[in-house]
C-alpha cells in the first residue's frame, strides 16, 4: 500500500499559509523553521546537480514528479538543487549541511528547493522529508536542518517463529526508507543456514536468489541489508569452522551483502567463551571486513545481553577489552524485555567501552504469540546522544504489517529521542497504515498492549482511559451494590465501539494485509465486545428484577463464551503459546468479574445454581525460579503443560518447578525436556493424596526424561539436586493425566 500519496508540484503561487502544527514530519527533525508563505503545485521542476547526486534520491524525485506535466511556456517553472557535500551544485550551502552520517539541509523558498545532504543517505532523507511536507497540492516554506542521533536505526528480524515472507520483507524495505530508517538484520530464528544445523552450509541457488532479490530491495530504500549468522550452539572452536563461517559471508557478500553480523545469543555450552568469541570477531573483522573497503563495521550479538546477567560475570568486560573498537556491540537492556534506562546504558558502556547497540524486544511476541502488542512507544529514556547509543533497532512481531505501528515511533524515537512524543507518534503511526478507520484501529490497538504478567512481566498500559470505570463498576457489583449510571454509561459505550470498530476493520479494504494478519484477534475483540455488553444488560436486568432478561441474557453470554472458546481454540495453534487472546488487562477480567459477581448475586436472590464461572485456568504454577516466575499453566486435552521456553533457563541449585493440580487428577506419566541433561541431577515428585510427596524415577526415553506415575496425584514437582546451578533450556514439560 502507499502511505503518501506524493502529489507533485511546479509553479511556486503563494496561497495561504501553513502553521507549524499543521506539518508533520517523521521523525521529528531537529530543526525546522516555518515561514507565512505556501506553494501551490503544478507542474514538473528543472533538476540542478543530477549528475552528482544520489541514484536512489533523484529516484525517489522522479517518483515524486512523475504524475505531474512538464511546465509549458510562460509557467513560472521553479527548481530543485540537490547534491552531496563537496558537489559542486551544492557547494554554496556547505555551511548548512550537518557534519553528521544521514544528515541533510532543505530550503524551500520563492523559486526553489535545496536538497543537500551530507551524504548520498542524508540527500535521499531531504527528498523523503519533501515528499511528506505536501498537503492537499501545496507546500510550506521551511529551512530544515536535520540528523539522527542513532547512527544505525531499523529492525531486526530476531523473533522465534513464522518468519516474514520475502513479500513482506520487501514491503519493509519501503517502509524504513520513507521513515529513515538504515538497517534491517536478516537473523530469523527459524532460517537454518542462519543458524545450527546449516550456518556452515552456502544457501542453495534458489534461497540465494531471493536474498539477492532482497539486498536489492534494500539498496534501493536506502537500507543496510545485515546478514547475521548465529554460529554458537555447536562452533568448534578451529580453524576448519573459521573458515566455513568466512566462506558463508564470502557467499553473501557475492550476493550483494555489505553489513554483517555474528550472533552468539541463546545458547549453552563451548560456544559461550568470550574469549574464544572475540579472537573469531576480531579475526573476520581483521582479514574478512578490513580487507573489502565497501563493508559497514561488523556487529556481534553477545551471549550476556542483558545488564542483569552482565553483572553476574566479567562476559561483557572481556568484550570491551579484547574487540577490535570499530566492532558494534548489542544489547536489550537491563532485562532481556525492558524498557531502556540511563542507568543501564551508562553502565553497560563502562564494560564495552564503545556506544552500545540497542537491540530493543518491542513490539516482538514470541513470548506470548497469542496476543498482539500494539500499543505505543514509551519508557525509554529520551537524553541519549550518539555518545551513548549507536544503534537502536526494534525486534518486531511475526505479524509484520502490525508491528508497523511500533516501528514507525521507534524510528521516530531513534531518530531525535528529546523530542520524541510516543502517543502523537502512535496515533500518527495509526493514521498512516488505515488513514479512513483510524478511529477503529486506535480503539482495537488501545486494547491489545500488554504482554502479560508472564515470562518477563514487563507490563504495558493497556485500556487505560476505561479502567477507572470499569473498578468502580466491578467493585459496586462485588459488594452487591448498584453501579453509577455514569459508569454503566461509559462501559457500554465502550463495548459498542468494540463491536462496531471490529466490524469496520474486518470490512477495511485500504489495508488487506494488516486485516488479515490481525482479523482473527479481531473476531475475538468482537466477541469480546458484544459479550461485555451482554453482560452489562444482565446487571440491568438483576437491578430491575427482571428474571427472565436475567435468564435471556446469561444464555447469551455463555454462547458467546462458547464461541470464544472455540475461536481460541481452533486459530494459531503454534506449540508455544497457542490461540486467541484480546483486551486482557481490563476488559477481559472486568467481564469475568463482573459476571460471576451478579450470577452469583442472582443465585442467592432466586436460588438457582448457575455457573458463575466465566474462565480461568484451574492448574496453578510455583517456582523458585526468577525467570520462570508467572508462567501459565496451559490445558490441551488430557496434557498439562508449561509452555516452552524460549531463552536459557538459569536453574539454580534446590530451584524447583510445581504444578498444583486444581484437583486430585488420575497421572499417566511426565514428559520432560530440558536439552543435553540427564536424570540424575533431578528429583521428580508427585504430591499424593494424602498431602505428602513421593519421589518417582527417571529415566531417558528418546532425549527426554519421563517418569512413570498411573496414581492419583494433587501436583507434580521437579528439583535441581546437582548442587551447582544449572543452564538449561525448558523445551517441554508435559503432565499426562486421564480425563
Amino acid at each position: 500500500m502507499k502511505y503518501f500519496n506524493y502529489l507533485l508540484f511546479g509553479a511556486m503561487l503563494f496561497s495561504g499559509s501553513i502553521t507549524a502544527g499543521e506539518i508533520s514530519v517523521y521523525p521529528q527533525p531537529r530543526s525546522m523553521q516555518i515561514s507565512q508563505g505556501t506553494v501551490s503545485i503544478t507542474s514538473q521542476p528543472r533538476i540542478i546537480g543530477q549528475e552528482e547526486a544520489s541514484p536512489i534520491a533523484l529516484a525517489s524525485i522522479e517518483a515524486l514528479f512523475k504524475d505531474k506535466p512538464e511546465a509549458t511556456a510562460g509557467t513560472s517553472r521553479f527548481s530543485i538543487i540537490i547534491g552531496e557535500r563537496g558537489d559542486k551544485s551544492v557547494k554554496k550551502y556547505t555551511r548548512n549541511i550537518p557534519q553528521k552520517a544521514d544528515g541533510y539541509y532543505l530550503k524551500i523558498s520563492d523559486n526553489t528547493v535545496i536538497i543537500a545532504g551530507n551524504d548520498e543517505r542524508g540527500t535521499y532523507y531531504g527528498v523523503k522529508t519533501l515528499g511528506q511536507l505536501i498537503e492537499n497540492g501545496q507546500l510550506p516554506e521551511v529551512e530544515i536542518t536535520d540528523y539522527p542521533v542513532a547512527a544505525y536505526r531499523g529492525v531486526v528480524e530476531g523473533f522465534y517463529g513464522t518468519p516474514w515472507s520475502m513479500k513482506a520483507r520487501a514491503e519493509q524495505m519501503s517502509f524504513y526508507g520513507d521513515y529513515k530508517m538504515n538497517t534491517y538484520i536478516y537473523a530469523p530464528k527459524d532460517d537454518p543456514y542462519h543458524r545450527s544445523p546449516n550456518w556452515r552450509d552456502p544457501y542453495p541457488a534458489e534461497k540465494a536468489a531471493e536474498l539477492k532479490a532482497l539486498v536489492e530491495t534494500a539498496n534501493a530504500n536506502g537500507v543496510d541489508f545485515v546478514w547475521a549468522i548465529h554460529p554458537g550452539q555447536d562452533i568448534r572452536w578451529n580453524d576448519e569452522d573459521r573458515d566455513f563461517l568466512i566462506h558463508k559471508f564470502e557467499q553473501l557478500y557475492d550476493l550483494g551483502v555489505r553489513s554483517f553480523a555474528v550472533f552468539f545469543d541463546d545458547i549453552t555450552g563451548e560456544g559461550t567463551d568470550p574469549v574464544r568469541q572475540a579472537n573469531l570477531l576480531n579475526y573476520i573483522d581483521d582479514n574478512f571486513n578490513k580487507s573489502k573497503p565497501d563493508l559497514k563495521p561488523l556487529l556481534m550479538c553477545p551471549t550476556v545481553y542483558t545488564g542483569s546477567w552482565g553483572k553476574q560475570n566479567d562476559y561483557l568486560k572481556t568484550m570491551g577489552d579484547m574487540l577490535n573498537p570499530d566492532i558494534n556491540i548489542m544489547y536489550t537492556g537491563e532485562e532481556v524485555i525492558v524498557s531502556i534506562t540511563r542507568e543501564s546504558v551508562d553502565w553497560v558502556n563502562s564494560q564495552i567501552k564503545r556506544p552500545v547497540y540497542i537491540w530493543w524486544n518491542f513490539p516482538v511476541t514470541d513470548y506470548v504469540r497469542n496476543r498482539l502488542l500494539m500499543g505505543p512507544v514509551y519508557g525509554n529514556d529520551t537524553t541519549f546522544t550518539s555518545a551513548d547509543i549507536t544503534g537502536f533497532l526494534s525486534n518486531p512481531m511475526e505479524h509484520a504489517e502490525a508491528s508497523k505501528i511500533a516501528i514507525y515511533s521507534i524510528a521516530d524515537y531513534s531518530w531525535n529521542p528529546a523530542t520524541f512524543n510516543g502517543e502523537k507518534s502512535w496515533k500518527d503511526a495509526i493514521a498512516m497504515l488505515m488513514p479512513k478507520d483510524a478511529d477503529a484501529l486506535e480503539c482495537f490497538a488501545r486494547n491489545n498492549s500488554d504482554p502479560g504478567d508472564g515470562w518477563f512481566n514487563w507490563r504495558r498500559e493497556e485500556s487505560k482511559e476505561i479502567a477507572p470505570y470499569a473498578a468502580r463498576f466491578a467493585e459496586a457489583v462485588k459488594k452487591g451494590e448498584k453501579p453509577s449510571d455514569e459508569d454503566y454509561a461509559r462501559m457500554k459505550c465502550e463495548f459498542e465501539k468494540i463491536v462496531s470498530s471490529s466490524d469496520r476493520l474486518l470490512a477495511n479494504d485500504e489495508n488487506e494485509a494488516l486485516v488479515k494478519e490481525i482479523g482473527t484477534w479481531v473476531r475475538q475483540f468482537k466477541l469480546q465486545g458484544e459479550t461485555g455488553r451482554e453482560v452489562l444488560a444482565m446487571v440491568k436486568a438483576y437491578n430491575k428484577a427482571d428474571s427472565a432478561m436475567f435468564m435471556a441474557k446469561y444464555k447469551h453470554v455463555r454462547a458467546l463464551q462458547q464461541q470464544s472458546f472455540v475461536l481460541d481454540q481452533t486459530n494459531n495453534q503454534n506449540e508455544y503459546h497457542p490461540g486467541i487472546l484480546v483486551g486482557t488487562r481490563v476488559l477481559q477480567p472486568f467481564i469475568n468479574e463482573v459476571f460471576s459477581g451478579i450470577t452469583k448475586s442472582y443465585n442467592a436472590k432466586y436460588g438457582t445454581t448457575l455457573e458463575i464461572m466465566s474462565e480461568y485456568s484451574p492448574h496453578k504454577f510455583d517456582t523458585t525460579i526468577e525467570q520462570l516466575k508467572g508462567a501459565p499453566v496451559r490445558v490441551k486435552g488430557e496434557n498439562i503443560q508449561i509452555p516452552p521456553q524460549l531463552e536459557v533457563i538459569r536453574w539454580g541449585a534446590g530451584c524447583y518447578v510445581q504444578i498444583d493440580l486444581a484437583e486430585p487428577l488420575e497421572a499417566v506419566n511426565v514428559q520432560i525436556n530440558l536439552e543435553k541433561t540427564t536424570p540424575e541431577i533431578w528429583k521428580f515428585e508427585v504430591l499424593a493424596g494424602n498431602g505428602e510427596w513421593m519421589s518417582l524415577p527417571l529415566t531417558t526415553e528418546n532425549g527426554e526424561m519421563t517418569a512413570k506415575i498411573d496414581r492419583e496425584i494433587k501436583g507434580a514437582r521437579l528439583t535441581n539436586i546437582s548442587g551447582r546451578d544449572l543452564e538449561v533450556f525448558l523445551r517441554k514439560w508435559n503432565l499426562v493425566v486421564k480425563k
